[in-house]
């Protein structure tokens, strides 16, 4: 097995004390969220004997459906709808189409305003186009010539991307250079969002409404001011044809598939098992001790897929890390904002005042409500960066049940939003309780400003969901970090936080490694192979490779510059 460097061995590196009847696997995994859960399938379908292991008596993470309203009603309190998910090469190879339906909604997002007005995003491009010309002609034009741009970009290199090892930056740099699109998208990425979006269009609204679709892939918007953009995600902005689809039924639902497939291929759930610490004997990791002194013996891995500080940190102990790496893991850092949630069970869906302008303002899966302006977009951001409750309200929101009526009884409706926040308003996260109701309530009359029949009559019930309430639930969310890491310069790409480590046979498969948070469960699948490439496995799937990818991508495009 190849790895960074050698940790010394010290007193820490203490062996267990087997118990009777210990079990031993070839491998473990910890935590059963999307990565351990897709990492566990692989493993599992490769022959080796895999025992997850999860702390919490339900697996799936974030993938949370339950009845916090009403009995009947479900609600996905934290992962809602997931980016191009049925087209993820894990989604092919574990088949779970059949399975794990998805739904892929014609109009993705929209964008109501109080004179009556919307944006609406569209998965066509005529649709899409005809509706920002209502706003700007020449912002019509300029949205259709970076469509194309970023459909053949996105499909061609950032999908494989996200799927694949990242190749070192100067490589990256070097192939994508070749083409006048890879230089196009190159240095896109060395621009902030904020520049980028301002530049090209005119229109106010159609800036707000393209940052807002942006801050949905995993760019804060108040980051998007200053920073640049080097996983490329600015092409989120133009395209349409990649997209959310949603689970139908609820999200939990993509983790229920995935634990059968792993279960059905021989793996091992256990759960109710808080791992406290990673065995380390000689250097290399060798099982986990469990809460109660139980011990895990892992004959050739253990794979950690919970946050950076709670597995080096907690779990294997800074004392036996090199210098260097214990140096990273202090440089890791997560989101300074968080998430409040609002979830209603309803009578009937949103009716937004806008209606009458584009009736397709109601049958989107998000919308962004309570931004008209600039101003507004990034004082609401501003505020929480200084850990200030926002008093300018604005939120992204969306009527699930338009999209998937299954989670919710027939003729009835849910419909949820999320508004930034900080974890710890006036700097003590005990304070966001005093929060909850009031905060929830400003958020609903806002909504109502823009869709007056969200009245007592059509809400049956509400349930407001905190940055701590989803922490306490998943604490490797650190301070209400939902990605597990932050999507800046310095932590993406080829600076991200994984898949070997110092410690032979401890790998670190979780989503501060590329390509992140959010559902995607790319660390998972990229870690799968490189743990077979280092227990000398041939991989039964074929994986995929950024570098042949780029490679096609330039050998498909014009050899000179052209329009």
């Amino acid at each position: 097995m190849n790895v960074t460097e050698n940790a010394s061995t010290s007193a820490e590196s203490r062996p267990a004390t087997p118990l009777q009847g210990e079990q031993s696997f070839d491998g473990i995994i910890i935590g059963a969220g999307q990565h351990g859960l897709v990492l566990g399938c692989y493993l599992a379908r490769a022959g080796l004997r895999v025992a997850l292991v999860e702390r919490r008596m339900q697996y799936g993470g974030g993938l949370m459906t339950e009845e916090v309203t009403i009995p009947g009603f479900v609600h996905n309190l934290h992962s809602v709808n997931h980016w191009d998910l049925v087209r993820t090469p894990w989604y092919r190879d574990l088949q779970l189409a059949d399975r794990v339906p998805y739904v892929t909604p014609r109009y993705e997002f929209s964008q109501p305003h109080l004179d009556g007005t919307a944006l609406v995003f569209a998965r066509n491009l005529e649709e899409t186009v005809a509706s920002i010309a209502r706003f700007s002609k020449r912002d019509a034009a300029t949205f259709r010539e970076w469509n194309r741009t970023a459909e053949a970009i996105t499909r061609g290199v950032f999908v494989a991307e996200r799927f694949s090892e990242p190749l070192p930056r100067e490589e990256r740099a070097h192939l994508l250079g070749r083409t006048p699109a890879g230089r196009e998208f190159l240095d896109l990425t060395r621009r902030t969002p904020y520049e980028i979006i301002t530049e090209l269009f005119e229109d106010e609204r159609v800036q707000v409404f393209l940052l807002f679709k942006l801050s949905l892939f995993g760019t804060v918007l108040y980051d998007a001011v200053r920073d640049e953009s080097p996983t490329g995600s600015i092409l989120r902005a133009f395209d349409i044809d990649t997209g959310y689809d949603m689970c139908v039924g609820g999200s939990w639902n993509l983790a229920r598939g995935l634990m059968e497939d792993f279960v059905r291929h021989g793996g091992t759930f256990i759960n109710q098992a808080p791992v406290e610490r990673i065995i380390v004997e000689g250097g290399r990791a060798t099982g986990v001790e469990l809460a109660g002194g139980r011990t895990i013996r892992a004959r050739q891995f253990v794979a950690s897929t919970i946050d950076v500080h709670g597995t080096f940190q907690d779990l294997v102990g800074r004392e036996q890390l090199p210098e260097s790496f214990d140096a990273r893991v202090d440089a890791h850092h997560y989101t300074p904002w968080a998430l409040f949630g609002v979830h209603l069970a309803l009578r009937e869906p949103p009716r937004y005042t806008s209606t009458d302008f584009d009736p397709n303002v109601n049958k989107a899966m998000k919308q962004n409500i309570g931004s008209e302006t600039l101003e507004q977009l990034m004082g609401v951001h501003q505020a929480v960066q200084e850990k200030r409750m926002p008093t300018e309200i604005q939120f992204g929101a969306g009527p699930l049940t338009v999209i998937d009526p299954t989670q919710a009884p027939p003729g009835m409706h849910t419909a949820y939003a999320w508004h930034v926040v900080p974890y710890d308003p006036d700097g003590d996260p005990a304070n966001a309780e005093q929060y909850r109701d009031s905060f929830g309530r400003q958020v609903i009359e806002k909504w109502r400003e823009y869709a007056p029949n969200l009245d007592e009559h059509n809400i049956l019930g509400t349930h407001f969901y905190t940055p701590q309430d989803y922490v306490a639930h998943l604490p490797n969310m650190r301070g209400g970090d939902i990605f597990m890491g932050a999507f800046t310069a310095d932590q993406v790409m080829d600076r991200h936080f994984g898949y070997r480590t110092p410690l032979n046979g401890l790998y670190y498969a979780g989503s501060g490694a590329h390509p992140g948070g959010a559902i995607s469960g790319g660390a998972g699948y990229i870690t799968a192979r490189i743990i077979c490439e280092d227990l000398d496995i041939a991989p039964w799937w074929t994986p995929v490779d950024a570098r042949d990818a780029i490679e096609r991508f330039s050998e498909a495009q014009p050899p000179h510059d052209q329009p």
